[in-house]
């Protein structure tokens, strides 16, 4: 199997090393990633500058590919003029793997995810991908290693349930791990929670008198958790599965839409 290697934390993240580490055995790996951290980018991309490219030794060992930019845009590039450059005309990854994020990736912040979107662009141009984000606690405890080894896991079971879609993404989280002998837990494939989170803004004054707002908040705050939503279940100490689909179309809608209007 042939992958397509990427995160939004950057490429030199501790969580991507991990699970690059883990990955091994599934096959060739190549890494394209964001020079630098580019968390809560959502699906940016980048129209105006060049995307400056340059080879980055990895943790792991090898050579990966550092792109200034966004992760959407790290798929693009990787898809439509790396990977062919290397492989061939024609050419794609079997799999595009993106993470580990240091920080689940559950219920509507999915929207605003830079590690979502790189494995949405994938799907968008028709390579299947798995998101991996790791739910952190202590600050400073978070035990790669060993949740990218149970996150191996779960990815060798969507594998082998033979589920992957080439215009889909699956989204799995792992539940805070800050030890090498944490069980394995359950794994629990889910909806993901739709309430807005729980966040505001501090409004502070800056030095020469204007006013500006510093966003408060830790992002895993939600106005409600529903009952076997991706949330709960992480919170409960479960991996969660989710599979995501790009297609933003309310079809309900839409049907009663067309009835009403034609």
């Amino acid at each position: 199997m042939n992958i397509l290697h990427t995160n939004d934390d950057g490429i030199y993240a501790t969580g991507l090393a991990a699970l690059h580490h883990a990955t091994e055995s599934l096959g060739t790996r190549i890494v394209v990633a964001p020079a630098s951290g580019q968390s809560a980018e959502s699906h940016g991309i980048t129209f105006h500058r060049p995307l400056m490219t340059k080879l980055a030794s990895l943790e792991t060992g090898g050579q990966g590919t550092a792109v200034e930019g966004t992760p959407a845009d790290c798929v693009k590039v990787a898809l439509r003029a790396l990977w062919p450059e290397r492989f061939g005309k024609g050419s794609r990854p079997d799999l595009v793997i993106s993470g580990m994020n240091h920080g689940a990736n559950v219920g509507i912040n999915v929207i605003y995810s830079g590690t979502i979107a790189a494995a949405m662009e994938a799907a968008f141009l028709g390579v299947p991908a798995i998101a991996v984000s790791l739910l952190l606690g202590t600050p400073g405890r978070a035990h790669f290693p060993r949740a990218a080894a149970i996150a191996r896991v779960a990815i060798d079971r969507v594998l082998k349930a033979g589920m992957l879609d080439s215009h889909r993404a699956i989204n799995i989280n792992i539940p805070c791990t800050e030890v090498a002998d944490a069980p394995m837990p359950p794994i629990h494939v889910v909806p993901m929670n739709t309430a807005a989170g729980i966040d505001g803004y501090e409004q502070r004054q800056s030095p020469d008198g204007r006013t500006y707002y510093w966003p408060c908040g830790n992002g895993m705050e939600f106005l409600h958790t529903a009952e076997g939503s991706d949330v709960e279940l992480l919170y409960r100490g479960a991996v969660t599965i989710t599979p995501l689909f790009y297609d933003l179309t309310d079809r309900a809608l839409l049907q009663r839409m067309q009835s009403a209007l034609a």
